[in-house]
């Protein structure tokens, strides 16, 4: 049944909008030995020393949370800066998810439009897929995290945006994403959804969210893609 769902998804898609941090890398898995827990705990302390204490344990809870409590600040700016600072010098050290590569290449080699719809920054993103000599398979369409924090997905704007500039129609594009703020982000754009987890925590996360569909590896989309 999976399989048969996941040929009739593929068999619509047009353009895929690929998240970024998961689906197609993992940002921190050998930067220096950071993490995002200790990216988040290194963030609590930049703005704990500005006077606001918090609990969260991931960085875009972190910025979302300032965002919320100080928005257009010179301080989130310099905290959403500070970040993609810790990005970009981890990007040239980021795993390539497994078959992520191989994926985006066949998915561009059947004409099909690609893009990233990512809460890194479009920074991040360029620096990586150039790394893996994957810049031509997305072109200019890489839409990433600005100081605009409320723009963040759940909220539908990257995906609107891609979905604009490359003159797709929602019903005929295809999101892949790891979280449920993906999946909200996809049903609000009008976007159907594939989910990635390696994670079994993820994926009953991803299930309970609504997501009908969701893998913990690209293999059998590729299967898919190559038996067309």
């Amino acid at each position: 049944m999976i399989r048969e769902n996941l040929r009739a998804r593929i068999a619509s898609t047009r353009c895929v909008l690929f998240d970024f941090d998961g689906p197609v890398c993992r940002v921190f898995a050998h930067h220096a030995g950071q993490t995002p827990l200790s990216v988040a705990a290194d963030m609590r302390q930049l703005v704990r020393e500005r006077g606001i204490s918090l609990e969260l344990t991931d960085p875009l809870d972190v910025l979302r949370a300032v965002g919320e409590l100080r928005p257009g600040s010179e301080l989130l700016a310099d905290l959403e800066e500070w970040l993609t600072q810790q990005e970009l010098r981890a990007a040239p050290g980021a795993w390539p998810t497994m078959y992520a590569d191989r994926l985006i290449q066949t998915w561009r080699a059947t004409g099909c439009r690609l893009a990233v719809t990512a809460d890194a920054s479009a920074r991040t993103v360029a620096k990586y897929l150039a790394r893996r000599g994957l810049t031509e398979c997305f072109g200019p369409h890489i839409y990433g995290r600005t100081a605009d924090v409320g723009l963040l997905k759940p909220h539908p704007q990257l995906l609107l945006q891609a979905l604009q500039d490359i003159d797709t129609d929602p019903g005929t594009a295809l999101m892949i994403g790891d979280s449920v703020s993906d999946l909200r982000a996809a049903e609000a754009a009008g976007v159907p959804f594939l989910g990635y987890a390696t994670h079994d925590r993820r994926v009953d996360e991803l299930a309970a969210a609504g997501a009908d569909l969701v893998l913990n590896t690209f293999e059998p989309v590729l299967d898919v893609l190559w038996n067309r």
